[in-house]
């Protein structure tokens, strides 16, 4: 009997330090619970710095655009009344072919249309890369000669002769008439056009009057009135949009030539 109960006791004793071990390692296992917060935060801080990359280029062409519009437009508005060509349409076609003076053909030889060599071309010329490899551009010492060019190259030519039939103030018809002379070969050529049109409200240098402008052929021009716009955030859509500014989203697809109803954070659409 008493190796019997000799036998027990050392029996239980072993039961309890077994036991004991187990619940010991119960509470190591809380651990892992930081690795996944760390996951958590790792997933949002890339959001921040993204949306700054996109808003802050989008802030810097635009004044660097102004600048530019605001350097041309007397410019603009005396070839206007020389030649009838809409001021809107010479300073709209200047940003477009230019990248508002900072494309790599307007710094090397001041041509801010894009206009190539053709025939009968005497003077300077540069080569570039556009439709084909190489090609003949025109070269200027000022950017202003470009522009007096620019009013020159379709005042000569007949396939723009039907232009001039049209209201200096039609910016639209002009637009269009200018892709089907063959000015551009893009097609979305005359919704560019009126959508920086319309974006910087250049329609307004069309009304400028001849006595409006002094002898040193500076336009005396009111500050453009600012075009509304609206920068899009997560859960944005054209419909949301159109509701909030009170319009439709037809205007909003035509003002910022939308061919579908997809938006992209930190796209700035044009609101009027």
């Amino acid at each position: 009997m008493m190796k019997l109960r000799v036998f027990l006791m050392v029996s239980v004793g072993v039961l309890l330090v077994s036991c004991g071990t187990n619940k010991k390692v119960v509470h190591t296992k809380p651990k892992p619970i930081i690795i996944n917060e760390e996951v958590v935060i790792n997933e949002e801080k890339p959001e921040v710095p993204q949306l700054e990359q996109i808003s802050r280029p989008l802030k810097t062409n635009a004044n660097h655009t102004e600048a530019y519009i605001a350097k041309f437009a007397p410019i603009a508005v005396k070839e206007m009344h020389k030649y009838k060509i809409p001021a809107s349409i010479t300073l709209a076609q200047g940003v477009l072919e230019s990248g508002s003076g900072r494309s790599p053909l307007s710094i090397r030889s001041n041509n801010h249309f894009g206009i190539k060599c053709h025939k009968g071309w005497q003077g300077k010329s540069v080569t570039h890369d556009d439709d084909e490899i190489g090609e003949c551009f025109r070269k200027y010492k000022y950017p202003e000669t470009s522009y007096e060019d620019h009013s020159r190259f379709l005042v000569t030519r007949r396939r723009y002769a039907r232009l001039f039939n049209l209201k200096h103030t039609d910016y639209k018809g002009w637009a269009y008439g200018l892709k089907r002379a063959g000015y551009a070969t893009d097609k979305k050529y005359p919704a560019k056009l009126i959508s920086i049109i319309h974006k910087y409200q250049l329609q307004k240098y069309d009304r400028i009057k001849p006595h409006q402008i002094d002898k040193g052929g500076l336009a005396i021009i009111t500050t453009p009135v600012e075009a509304s716009y609206h920068l899009v955030r997560k859960g944005d859509t054209l419909y949301s949009i159109a509701k909030r500014y009170n319009t439709t989203v037809q205007n909003l697809k035509k003002l910022n030539s939308l061919r579908n109803n997809t938006l992209s954070i930190g796209q700035q659409l044009i609101i009027n």
